[in-house]
């Protein structure tokens, strides 16, 4: 659920997703090497796509003569990948693979003058700086740090080692009790305890060393004793870190905010470290929202940043700022372009800032004149170019499209670009990829949207093909020229399927204001820009309407939950991957509060909020009873949270009264009442009870068959009912589970009603 910058990564994520360093220097390790598949049909398959190569991150080298960069390969039966170091001539001739281990070799950079190439490995068991000549010969270890380096730069004078390694901030269970050293639980006592997929119990922090070339000495943790993070968790990478030109100073990017603060808050930071005097200095404080991604000028006068101006929204417009460094004036100097700036490198004259950015489905690098701020684009045509570097006269940049996975292009500055590695033309040659095509439709409001038209090959008018409502995730992300090894388009249209890819609301490079109309209103005009697009390729008399689906993920899996509930008929399948069922949960689980409170408004409790009452008016709640006649609150009838409650047992018990008043359960009763009485025997109480105990049984199964629980408890205001209402919950529950699930154990939840009492106790002290 963010606008991530995926252009450059750090090592640490590069190696996490190969398999980390667990199997490092291993000399059984399988080698991993370019494929030789073998396609047949000429359509793109599974098979295919993994067997192509990635081009990771390039470097060219101080004379501009030569080009270094990493290629990964993956093995499906192996479950993981190597990746490779290349070195090629300027002009892309002479492309030779210089490294051929097992292990992982990331960041490749040219040093000593253009002599050697550097890189990290984990070929002796942690990810280490390693030199060696640019055919690969000589290969020699820098490093030999306690510790992964994730990422480095060398200084300009080549005297200074910047790296990022993980310093420990959280106790483990082990730490705590030292006689179970074998333990693995995690200990949580702060809010943001968890990114994503990865526990937080360490820290990466920018250490600086001496360098003389062999080995690193006199190590420095610039944030030593700090639980702040620097680069940012989970993205970032060495990019958020910068030498000034004279090698005396780093600028570094953090977030220094820790527990209820870190949770809720953007507000990231540029400082400045200073190593003669040891002091640090924040730049940016003024601003509230991310600052990231420093670089100094080739001239040593200006620092270039990244910066987002609200706190809390993290798909605010990313604008480029400089700075004076003489007279500290700061300036906002991306204001023509009305869209993200992403990827970005000074003119070696330092006039002029080279950037990549996303405009109406395409993202293109641009030129920004100094002088004046103005902007013009460079590049064009349906591609997505991609970390753009100076290389002599020229630029260099990764490019890739819905028809091609990325290659390194050497642009002029006329716009020119020139293909220089080849990297799967193997696979290209014996594929046909489907047509793709953008198209303006009309929205419901009479705005303009882009739509992306992806056809199978051989495509046929004459024929009626079945078609795909592809949705976006993000839910800020944009629909670009995208090429992906999981939502791969010319892997569905060589399925004979169309692939229709809108720009819907909330999408960038359309302007801030088509950005920002999704923010607290995800059912609303978003949605319509959906059955936009699906109506009007409908239209087509090549697309066979009674074979209409949907397909996406996070957000995108949201919007598919929502469209099986709207459609109207027009959908016969639905897949989605990954997206939120359950807006409540999705507030309570997620670990960055900011986005929760940003794009739904806020919590769910809050009544008097109307963005937030919106949202959750719209979250998915379980149907338990197809005969309700009165609505929920989310606006549908016979819902779980109608009655699986305090609330919803005296609802029942009174629309029981109603129909049959022979009881002796007083008018007005309490829910205590209600189990009371049916403990007692009263005809209607136990009606009451057992009604409620089968749509908890019917509600848990259904999840039972999802969860596969081993137990199950009963919490809340109606756990004080006790056994009567546990025995009546579980019969239901087995009458209708799957019978692999009904090995569930029931029980009630001793703290009662008070548990969330507790817990924020908890969390304070």
């Amino acid at each position: 659920m963010r606008q991530a910058n995926l252009f450059m990564m750090s090592a640490a994520m590069l190696l996490a997703a190969c398999g980390g360093t667990k199997d490092a220097g291993k000399t059984d390790q399988v080698l991993i090497e370019k494929s030789n598949i073998k396609i047949e049909g000429k359509r793109m398959t599974p098979e295919a796509l993994w067997a192509m190569g990635r081009i990771g991150g390039f470097t060219v080298s101080p004379d501009g003569k030569k080009i270094a960069y990493t290629v990964a390969y993956y093995s499906v039966p192996e479950n993981k990948s190597n990746r490779e170091v290349f070195v090629m001539n300027a002009d892309g001739s002479d492309n030779q693979q210089i490294t051929r281990t097992p292990y992982q070799e990331n960041e490749v950079t040219w040093i000593k003058g253009g002599t050697k190439l550097a890189f990290l490995s984990n070929d002796n068991g942690s990810s280490q700086l390693y030199e060696m000549n640019p055919d690969g010969s000589e290969r020699k270890q820098l490093t030999n740090y306690d510790g992964d380096i994730e990422g480095y730069s060398i200084s300009p004078d080549g005297k200074k080692l910047l790296f990022i390694s993980q310093v420990k901030t959280k106790e483990s269970t082990a730490d705590k009790y030292p006689d179970l050293p074998k333990t693995t639980g995690i200990i949580v006592t702060d809010l943001m305890y968890k990114h994503w997929d990865e526990w937080v119990t360490t820290a990466p922090h920018p250490f600086i060393a001496d360098f003389d070339g062999n080995g690193i000495s006199n190590v420095v943790d610039i944030l030593e004793g700090e639980p702040y993070e620097s680069p940012m968790k989970p993205w970032g990478g060495i990019e958020q870190l910068a030498w000034n030109t004279t090698s005396d100073k780093v600028a570094y990017t953090c977030r220094k905010k820790t527990g209820l603060e870190y949770a809720i808050s953007t507000n990231s930071d540029i400082y400045v470290y200073n190593l003669n005097t040891k002091e640090t200095k924040n730049i940016t404080e003024e601003n509230k929202g991310y600052d990231t991604n420093p670089q100094y000028s080739p001239d040593g006068k200006y620092i270039a940043w990244q910066s987002m101006e609200r706190d809390g929204y993290e798909a605010d417009l990313n604008r480029l700022f400089i700075m004076n460094l003489e007279t500290g004036e700061k300036r906002f100097i991306s204001k023509a372009f009305e869209s993200n700036v992403d990827a970005f490198v000074w003119g070696a004259d330092a006039k002029t800032i080279y950037f990549t950015g996303v405009w109406h489905g395409e993202s293109q690098i641009y030129a920004l004149n100094l002088a004046n701020d103005s902007v013009k684009a460079i590049t064009s045509g349906m591609y997505d170019y991609e970390g753009v570097a100076l290389f002599g006269d020229k630029l260099i940049a990764k490019r890739h499209s819905m028809s091609m996975g990325d290659e390194i292009y050497a642009v002029a500055l006329d716009g020119l670009a020139t293909q220089l590695t080849q990297e799967n033309k193997l696979i290209y040659d014996q594929l046909e990829m489907g047509k793709v095509e953008g198209r303006w439709m009309k929205t419901t409001d009479g705005k303009q949207m882009l739509t992306w038209v992806i056809y199978p090959p051989q495509f046929d008018p004459n024929k009626k093909y079945p078609t795909l409502l592809f949705c976006e995730g993000g839910p800020q992300s944009p629909v670009s020229q995208f090429w992906s090894y999981r939502w791969n388009f010319q892997i569905m249209a060589a399925n004979d399927y169309i692939i229709v890819a809108p720009n819907r609301r909330g999408l960038p490079g359309f302007g801030v204001e088509w950005n920002e109309q999704i923010s607290g209103d995800y059912g609303g005009q978003c949605m319509k820009d959906y059955f936009t697009a699906i109506d009007e390729i409908a239209k087509e008399s090549y697309v066979d309407k009674d074979r209409l689906g949907c397909v996406g993920a996070s957000f995108g899996g949201f919007s598919v939950y929502w469209l099986a509930g709207h459609h109207d008929k027009r959908f016969k399948a639905f897949i989605a991957h990954d997206g939120i069922f359950n807006m409540e949960m999705q507030y309570l689980e997620t670990e960055e509060k900011w986005f929760a409170n940003w794009d739904m408004g806020g919590a769910y409790w809050e009544r008097q909020n109307p963005v937030a009452q919106r949202t959750f008016a719209n979250s998915p709640h379980i149907p338990v009873n197809p005969q309700e006649q009165d609505t929920c609150g989310c606006g549908k009838k016979g819902c779980l949270e109608q009655y699986a409650s305090a609330t919803g047992i005296v609802r029942i018990a009174e629309k029981l009264r109603k129909e049959n008043g022979n009881t002796a359960l007083p008018a007005g009763c309490t829910a205590k009442q209600v189990f009371d009485y049916a403990k007692e025997g009263d005809e209607l109480a136990m009606q009451a009870v057992e009604e409620l105990g089968r749509y908890l049984g019917l509600a848990l199964a259904s999840c039972a068959c999802v969860l596969n629980p081993e137990g199950i408890v009963i919490g809340g205001g109606v756990s004080r009912a006790g056994k009567i209402l546990l025995d009546v919950t579980e019969k239901n529950f087995q009458t209708y589970v799957f019978k692999p699930c009904r090995n569930v154990k029931f029980s009630l939840a001793e703290l009662g009603n008070d548990a969330g009492i507790y817990g924020a106790a908890a969390m304070v002290n």
